[in-house]
């Protein structure tokens, strides 16, 4: 059986057609899907690269954060995720993964734009993990709009960035006392941050502060020892797409990158083991891409 490792054509690895056309309620469930996203559940092989290692992860429940938790739990990590109330499903689903590679999984629902919701993530992960070895800020919230600006309410700024920004910061500030030398925070940012799109003009703000963040939190706290990184995704096939995104969006997505097709959260995961292992030992305020062919610059 093929695993993240066989060699493969990119160009062809996935179909390069339309993942699917419909829409979806918003924050979507993997199960409304059309086309299922690949979050390596039949081909991420683990190695043992993060035994022993505790690690946070919200927006854990489905795309790229299932992905991550899926591969740190077969490489040898215990995983706490977190997610909105009305992902339980997607939530449960990943939290079994975790536990079919034998590692201690703990789910964690609520709304990450509280910071009391925020400090209870770190306080379940010391309490029910025993410590935190790796951050991983993941959520994030975007909803696509047609007029751009002019579209935009101060209600959605006001989601967008509280959900992307404040609790980034919420989450490093609560978990930093509790890491150790050798402990990572991993932050997901975006092609977004390079290449802005009109009709996400709130989101591709906050991503391009979350790069920011990453390159200042790390000169802070490269003298204790912890390390501080980012991804840097492009078009990614996740349920966000479906539950953000007009119809003839979803439809092209992706297809506009230089390898032809929309990447898959499995695609990513080995990004995020390769930050939070001891392989990136002399790494931080970095950033690595997996935007199919799209420039970051």
């Amino acid at each position: 059986m093929s695993d993240q490792t066989t060699p493969q054509d990119p160009r062809s690895q996935y179909p390069s057609e339309e993942e699917g056309t419909e829409t979806i309620p918003h924050p979507g469930v993997t199960s409304q899907m059309d086309e299922k996203p690949d979050h390596g559940e039949e081909t991420y092989r683990g190695s043992g690269r993060l035994e022993g290692k505790r690690a946070v992860i919200t927006g854990g429940d489905s795309g790229i954060g299932r992905a991550v938790a899926i591969a740190f739990a077969r490489e040898g990590a215990d995983v706490l995720i977190s997610y909105l109330p009305e992902e339980e499903e997607d939530g449960q689903a990943t939290l079994r993964l975790v536990e079919e590679a034998g590692r201690k999984g703990v789910a964690v629902p609520g709304d990450i734009r509280d910071e009391a919701h925020c400090q209870s993530i770190i306080d379940r992960a010391v309490s029910e993990l025993g410590g935190i070895d790796v951050l991983v800020n993941n959520a994030a919230y975007q909803m696509s709009l047609e007029n751009s600006l002019l579209d935009l309410t101060t209600e959605q700024l006001d989601r967008t960035f509280r959900t992307n920004i404040y609790a980034m910061y919420w989450l490093s500030k609560f978990a930093v006392p509790h890491l150790k030398p050798g402990s990572s925070i991993i932050n997901t940012t975006s092609v977004q941050a390079y290449q802005p799109s009109p009709q996400l003009i709130d989101y591709a703000a906050t991503k391009a502060a979350i790069l920011n963040f990453t390159q200042n939190l790390a000169q802070f706290l490269a003298e204790k020892g912890i390390r501080v990184n980012a991804v840097a995704p492009g078009p990614i096939w996740t349920p966000l797409i479906p539950a953000t995104m007009p119809g003839e969006k979803v439809e092209s997505f992706g297809q506009d990158t230089p390898l032809g097709r929309p990447g898959q959260p499995a695609e990513l995961a080995p990004l995020y083991v390769f930050f939070a292992s001891q392989e990136s030992s002399y790494v931080t305020g970095d950033r690595l891409g997996a935007t199919g062919g799209k420039p970051l610059r």
